[in-house]
This record gives C-alpha cells, sequence and structure tokens, in this order.
C-alpha cells in the first residue's frame, strides 16, 4: 500500500484523469441503465464532485494527499483548455444557416437567463455585483458560471452556488424538453437551432433532443456550444459592466 500510495503521489495528475474517469464512466452508466437518460450523466458527475469538494478544507478533495492531483486538474488553465475546446469545434459557416434567428435566438438566451438569475441571486440576499453575476452566469450554463466567477474574485462559496444553478437548469431542460416538443412545435433541424440557443446548457440540450427525436441533437448542440463560448465572453464583462451601472446609477 505504501509503494502503492508514493506511485499516485508521484503521478498525481494521472490519477487524477483515472479517477475522473472511473466517475464519469459510473455517471453515464446510471444515467443510462438506472434513469434511463432521463438526468444525463454529465449532470450526476458533477453532483458527484460537488459531493466530494465536502471531504476536504479550503481545497475540497484536493486537500488529501492521494487526490492532490485533482487541484492541478480542476484548476483554471484545464478549465478555459476545455471551454476554448469546445467551443472552437464548431463552424460558425453552418450556424449561418439557421439564418437571423439562430444568431437572435443566441444573444436573447444568454441575456434572458443571466438577468433572471441575477434577479434571483438579489432577491436570495446578494447585494454585491460579482456575486450577483456569478450566479446570474450560472443561470446560462454551469460551466460559464465557475469562469465567470475566477475572472471577477468570486468566492468559491458564490461559485458552487452558480454550478448548482445550472446544473438543476440542465436536469430540468432534459426532464421538460421531450414533454413540451410538440406544444412548441420542436419537430425540425432549425427549430432545433433556435432552441439550442435559447437554452443553452448543452448536455440539457442534447439528452433532451435525444429523447425528443434524435435526429434533431447535432442542430441543437451546434448552437447550444456556441452559447458557452458567448456566455463566457459576456458575462464577465458586458453584462458585469452593465450591473455595476446598475447597482450605481439605479438602485
Amino acid at each position: 500500500m505504501e509503494i502503492l500510495e508514493k506511485i499516485i503521489e508521484t503521478n498525481g495528475l494521472i490519477f487524477a484523469f483515472l479517477f475522473v474517469g472511473i466517475i464519469m464512466l459510473l455517471s453515464f452508466w446510471v444515467s443510462k441503465n438506472l434513469l434511463r437518460h432521463k438526468i444525463p450523466g454529465a449532470a450526476i458527475a458533477i453532483l458527484i464532485g460537488l459531493g466530494l469538494a465536502f471531504l476536504g478544507n479550503e481545497g475540497g478533495l484536493s486537500d488529501i494527499p492521494l487526490f492532490a492531483g485533482i487541484a492541478v486538474l480542476g484548476g483554471s488553465m484545464f478549465r478555459d483548455f476545455s471551454i476554448v475546446a469546445t467551443a472552437m469545434s464548431a463552424d460558425i459557416s453552418k450556424i449561418k444557416q439557421a439564418g437571423t434567428a439562430g444568431v437572435v435566438s443566441l444573444f436573447a438566451g444568454i441575456t434572458i437567463s443571466f438577468f433572471t438569475g441575477a434577479l434571483i441571486a438579489f432577491l436570495m440576499g446578494y447585494s454585491d455585483v460579482i456575486s450577483i453575476t456569478t450566479i446570474g452566469a450560472g443561470a446560462c450554463t454551469y460551466i460559464v458560471g465557475p469562469v465567470t466567477g475566477s475572472a471577477l474574485g468570486a468566492s468559491s462559496e458564490v461559485i458552487a452556488i452558480s454550478i448548482a444553478t445550472g446544473v438543476i437548469k440542465t436536469i430540468f431542460t432534459t426532464i421538460m424538453t421531450p414533454i413540451i416538443a410538440k406544444k412548441i412545435k420542436l419537430i425540425n433541424p432549425r427549430d432545433a437551432v433556435v432552441f439550442g440557443g435559447l437554452i443553452g446548457t448543452t448536455s440539457g440540450v442534447v439528452a433532451g433532443l435525444a429523447a425528443t427525436d434524435e435526429k434533431l441533437v447535432p442542430y441543437g448542440a451546434l448552437t447550444a456550444t456556441f452559447y458557452t463560448g458567448l456566455g463566457c465572453l459576456l458575462c464577465p464583462s458586458i453584462f458585469y459592466l452593465a450591473l455595476t451601472f446598475i447597482n450605481s446609477y439605479i438602485l
């Protein structure tokens, strides 16, 4: 055991990849076999991660020497690399095929989600602009929230709330999409493009469209991918400045 612990501590980052991979494998197995894709595997993995974070102190699970590599894997460098890689995988020429509706849905979806989340944060008792912005960004997606919080210097507690907000949105989207699809006439690729732009949470949109019509998944995922990248640009910059202005001159 001592030799094994020494090997793991020496190769902490590699062990962190293995550990996260096991969690992802377990999460997607539970989603597929026990929950019938009603809750996406990514959302389950995030909930497990949030639970494990309570095992340590300020650094979460990485405070335990055996899991020290998670501090590097979960750091800003890998996070930002993942965001850029996700955004770069989409072809902007394809989104243009959806016309003006696709572009408008992106900006409308991000704006509505952000300011709805910001309003909820304000009603919850948060008064500082950084916390409100971070929680509002979390209402966009559980990726935009921590990216915005880290950029603005939000506390770890607020960032955790933003992640939880995004996870709830993902689960809600997954469950409600197949239920309301016919009522909102979500039946063709163009509708899926607009839907992905309005909702934005990629895992929720993909899981929801898969339960509705698998042929619609690539189209909804396309704008949902752009949604994440655009949210990471707007929330810590323009939206933060907008809330600062409102806080200073209106409230």
